[in-house]
């Protein structure tokens, strides 16, 4: 949610709409960005996911800061809108129809287990962001992902497959990392793109 005491996220969620309306040649004026907001210099990871209809409609993001921070929302919102290889992309008539979320991470934190079921007791449901790796296997999930999938266990195994490994599969050289979110969403009342 934005509220208007937030004035980050309306920024951020600002930049990410005016990015892809431009993309989609919808005419849309530059976000003004301040002097005094210096912290979107700064590098930043997040991730932009789109819903249309409460579906998920596209989905982009960086799990390391390496990018400005406008830079970041900027591209992870093309790339949500235009290049999710599980969606055709974006075009015109849907812009009005979707509600853009940006969430921001922290830092990644490796974690230490001995097991699986080692791993599974570290788990914060509804707290972690989570990357799994596995040799060239790579997987996420952002922290709102426990709303669909509550259970550590559960959480873990969808995660497996979406690395595409099996939701039973189990390696000493798994590797496990996890972050925190903050996350902004559009409503309905709120969907800024000043046309110019």
């Amino acid at each position: 949610m934005v509220r208007d005491n937030d004035p980050q996220g309306r920024i951020l969620l600002q930049i990410a709409r005016t990015s892809i309306a431009r993309a989609l040649y919808v005419p849309c004026a530059a976000v003004a960005v301040e002097e005094h907001m210096s912290w979107l210099s700064k590098p930043g990871a997040t991730f932009v996911t789109l819903i249309q209809y409460g579906e998920l409609r596209g989905c982009a993001g960086s799990l390391k800061a390496y990018d400005p921070l406008l830079e970041d929302v900027s591209n992870n919102a093309l790339l949500a809108a235009l290049h999710d290889p599980r969606f055709l992309p974006l075009v015109k008539d849907e812009l009005d129809t979707i509600k853009i979320e940006v969430s921001l991470l922290s830092q990644l934190q490796p974690l230490n287990f001995t097991s699986e079921a080692d791993a599974l007791a570290q788990l914060r449901p509804n707290i972690d962001g989570i990357v799994l790796e596995y040799e060239l296997h790579r997987s996420t999930f952002l922290p709102q992902v426990w709303g669909d999938l509550p259970e550590p266990q559960q959480f873990l195994a969808k995660l497996k497959l979406k690395a595409r490994l099996s939701e039973d599969f189990w390696s000493e050289k798994i590797q496990l990392s996890r972050y925190t979110a903050r996350k902004w969403r559009e409503i309905d009342n709120f969907k800024e793109c000043a046309h110019g």
